[in-house]
């Protein structure tokens, strides 16, 4: 289009079970269509009893897949991929795993995340060419920091007051959910490149706050600095 401009044309089919997209766009005639399909039971419908099987993983399996063509530069590309992850009713650690291939450039990518507590994350990422043999490798966390305000309310009943008891009946209370106070992102590669990023919040306003750090140059380390403000009302 005349001065840049991209038009994007986008359709969704979701049934839970499976899903499919397609698109469009004018940024060089890009035509390309998509699918995933989750084997095992159907994700929109609850498990009310679970199979025994206290030493396996209870997860998910998904596969899909991914075609498009560049009408403009008459050049295509297809890619598949897989993903394991663990369901909200497995008792062991969280984790998710998953696989990706492109055959034609021949790339592969892995990566495994795993839920160490409660507000930890641990991640890595492994890209290998078949062709070039070039292979990277980063690992990263994700630290949640989070603000509790559970707190217990106590008050003398009626009945208390009027027989002249002076003990004080506690009252249960609703614990109120946990919110977030800010999440800390790092990420390390095998060159000692080192990537920051912490996201917070001050009353209505967001922020992140992020940084790239090359370990392997002394005279300036930092290489990027970025800082980005949201306001919510």
């Amino acid at each position: 289009m005349r001065n840049g401009g991209t038009i994007l044309a986008l359709h969704q089919y979701d049934v839970g079970k499976y899903s499919a997209e397609s698109l469009y766009s004018t940024d060089g005639g890009l035509l390309g269509i998509r699918g995933l399909y989750n084997f095992g039971p159907d994700p929109r419908k609850e498990i009310k009893e679970l199979p025994r099987m206290e030493d396996r993983f209870y997860g998910r399996f998904s596969a899909g897949a991914e075609m498009y063509y560049g009408a403009l530069n008459k050049s295509g590309g297809v890619s598949f991929g897989g993903r394991f992850a663990t369901l909200p009713a497995h008792k062991g650690i969280p984790l998710t795993a998953t696989v990706t291939l492109n055959p034609l450039m021949g790339n592969i990518s892995s990566t495994y995340a795993v839920k160490a507590s409660k507000n930890l994350s641990l991640c890595s990422q492994l890209d290998f060419n078949v062709y070039s043999y070039e292979s990277d490798v980063i690992v990263g966390c994700e630290l949640w920091r989070m603000k509790s305000k559970v707190e217990k309310k106590r008050e003398r009943s009626m009945a208390a007051k009027l027989a002249w008891k002076v003990d004080e009946v506690v009252k249960p209370t609703i614990p109120e959910p946990e919110e977030v106070a800010g999440v800390l992102k790092a990420r390390i590669d095998q060159n000692w490149r080192v990537g920051l990023l912490w996201e917070g919040r001050v009353k209505e306003l967001m922020f992140t706050l992020g940084s790239s750090i090359d370990m392997k140059k002394k005279d300036q380390p930092f290489r990027a600095l970025g800082l980005e403000l949201q306001y919510s009302s």
